[in-house]
């Protein structure tokens, strides 16, 4: 049956009012915290002028994450066709990361998958999901699917340490006791967030994440969300941001390595190549963990170079990089691996800040 004017009108009305909602539910969230002496940086992300970079106990506003938000009766198989990941193996208990790729295999985003209800949220940088959103379209066709930009619909808050598993329980009863696995409590969702010290993302209306957040901060210490990125820098966890979309393939950011790409399911874009890269190609660069005392600020997307190096380009570029308390820079690069393990690389140039590599906490042998 086609839509009609009506029909569409009223699609048009619902979707406003949806809008208007979530940004009302936003703004209550934003007024919340600047009650709480957050200020806005010029990107639009809220942080705390007097926070530490680092802490033992950490609590943070993750407010540069938003939503996709994915309904239907066929948004699973939609985005099972899309993604890398096994989206059949998300459920209430479980979230997972995952990509969606160009047609070329190179990763156009990043992002961590959950459901809530009936509903599939792909969380990823506010900055990429205009951009992942409009690709994702691309593909609906007639699809009985509806993709949303719901980042005002749930603020997100963090807690990390060797305190957040007691901290959470004590507010919330029971909290996840494994990786990526989740929990629903007092209308709030907590995923627990590979790495350590234990880490964990909660998601929820602003009105409801309030009175978490005041109980919290009675015990945790206030941190800014870049702290939640050095995390993931230490726990090998890639990000795709627009300056590095579309430049690695999956296994380049060790995607395969963390269960972000399932090799046992059907068809998704860029599939062929991710496959190919994996039983018939040889990798050449992968990601590792990097450190440098440097005097400006490394950034997704910065260049790599090596002298040693046999290709006529850049030998890597990072992925992420946040300062750590010693005023040194924790970086996700990837490089060639033969300069990374028999080299040196240096950033920016020839006469940068020289690279100190590691390999990631979970090594790079391919689990089974």
């Amino acid at each position: 049956m086609q839509c009609t004017n009506r029909d569409r009108s009223r699609n048009r009305d619902s979707d406003a009012i949806r809008k208007d909602t979530a940004n009302a539910m936003n703004n209550l969230w934003k007024t919340f915290l600047e009650s709480r002496s957050a200020q806005t940086d010029d990107a639009g992300n809220l942080y705390f002028p007097n926070a530490p970079v680092e802490a033992d106990c950490a609590l943070m506003a993750l407010s540069s994450l938003g939503l996709i938000a994915v309904s239907g009766p066929e948004a699973e198989p939609f985005l099972q066709g899309q993604l890398t990941n096994d989206v059949t193996r998300l459920s209430a208990a479980v979230s997972g990361i995952g990509s969606h790729c160009s047609p070329k295999g190179r990763m156009l985003t990043s992002f961590r998958a959950f459901k809530w209800d009936d509903i599939i949220y792909l969380q990823l940088p506010r900055t990429q999901v205009e951009a992942a959103s409009q690709r994702l379209r691309m593909y609906l066709l007639r699809t009985k699917a509806t993709l949303e930009d719901a980042s005002d619909r749930l603020a997100t808050i963090a807690v990390a340490g060797e305190c957040a598993p007691s901290l959470l329980e004590s507010h919330l009863g029971a909290v996840p006791t494994q990786e990526n696995e989740t929990t629903r409590s007092n209308d709030l969702l907590a995923i627990r967030i590979p790495g350590s010290p234990p880490r964990f993302r909660i998601l929820g209306v602003p009105s409801v994440l309030e009175e978490l957040w005041v109980n919290l901060a009675a015990t945790a210490t206030l941190v800014n969300a870049d702290y939640w990125s050095l995390l993931d820098i230490r726990a090998g966890i890639p990000t795709v941001y627009p300056q590095t979309r579309d430049a690695f393939v999956p296994q380049m950011a060790n995607l395969h390595l963390i269960d972000g790409v399932s090799f046992k399911k059907g068809c998704y874009t860029g599939q062929e190549v991710v496959a190919r890269m994996q039983y018939l190609g040889k990798l050449k660069r992968r990601m590792y963990l990097a450190q440098a005392r440097a005097e400006n600020p490394p950034a997704p997307g910065d260049t790599l170079h090596s002298t040693g190096s046999r290709s006529e380009q850049a030998t890597g570029r990072v992925v992420d990089a946040r300062i750590n308390a010693k005023g040194d820079y924790e970086l996700l690069v990837v490089v060639e691996i033969e300069v990374a393990e028999h080299g040196e690389a240096r950033l920016g140039g020839p006469d940068g800040p020289l690279l100190a590599f590691s390999d990631p906490p979970y090594g790079f042998s391919v689990p089974d």
